[in-house]
C-alpha cells in the first residue's frame, strides 16, 4: 500500500470520528497502534451491524500499514466502504484519516480491509436482511 500525503481524498462513509488522547499512548508518547487498529475494527463492526440490522462478528482482519506516528491531538476519521456482501457476510474497507491539532494537515493514517458475519442471538451465523 502507498499512502502518501498526497492521497486522494477520503472515500467512504464516514462512521467514526475522534481525537486520540493522551490515554492512548505507547511510552514514547504516540498513539498505540493497538488503539488505533480496535478503533478500525469498530468503524468496521459499527458498519456491518447497521448493514446485517443487528448482531455481528469479526471474523477476519486484513494487514494495516502505520504509515506515521499518531499525535495526541490529531483528530480521527474513520471511512468505511462495503467492497462484498455474501449470504452472511460482510467485506468492509476501513481508512483512517488524520488532521492534526493545528488544523494544517489532512492526510491518510492507515487501511484495512475485515470480513464481519451476521449472526443471531445465540452466536449462530445468519442470513443478511435482503437488499443491503
Amino acid at each position: 500500500m502507498d499512502i502518501i500525503d498526497e492521497s486522494p481524498p477520503p472515500e467512504g462513509y464516514l462512521t467514526i470520528q475522534l481525537p486520540a488522547s493522551s490515554r492512548d499512548t505507547n511510552i514514547f508518547g504516540d498513539v498505540n497502534g493497538g488503539w488505533l487498529s480496535a478503533q478500525m475494527v469498530l468503524a468496521a463492526e459499527t458498519r456491518a451491524a447497521q448493514i446485517a440490522k443487528g448482531r455481528i462478528a469479526t471474523v477476519s482482519i486484513g494487514t494495516m500499514e502505520f504509515v506515521s506516528p499518531v499525535l495526541v491531538g490529531t483528530l480521527l476519521s474513520f471511512y468505511t466502504e462495503v467492497v462484498e456482501t455474501g449470504n452472511s457476510s460482510i467485506r468492509i474497507k476501513v481508512d483512517v484519516w488524520g488532521q492534526c491539532s493545528d488544523g494544517r494537515e489532512f492526510r491518510k493514517i492507515s487501511e484495512t480491509e475485515t470480513v464481519q458475519v451476521a449472526i443471531d442471538l445465540n452466536g449462530h451465523i445468519r442470513a443478511l436482511p435482503e437488499n443491503c
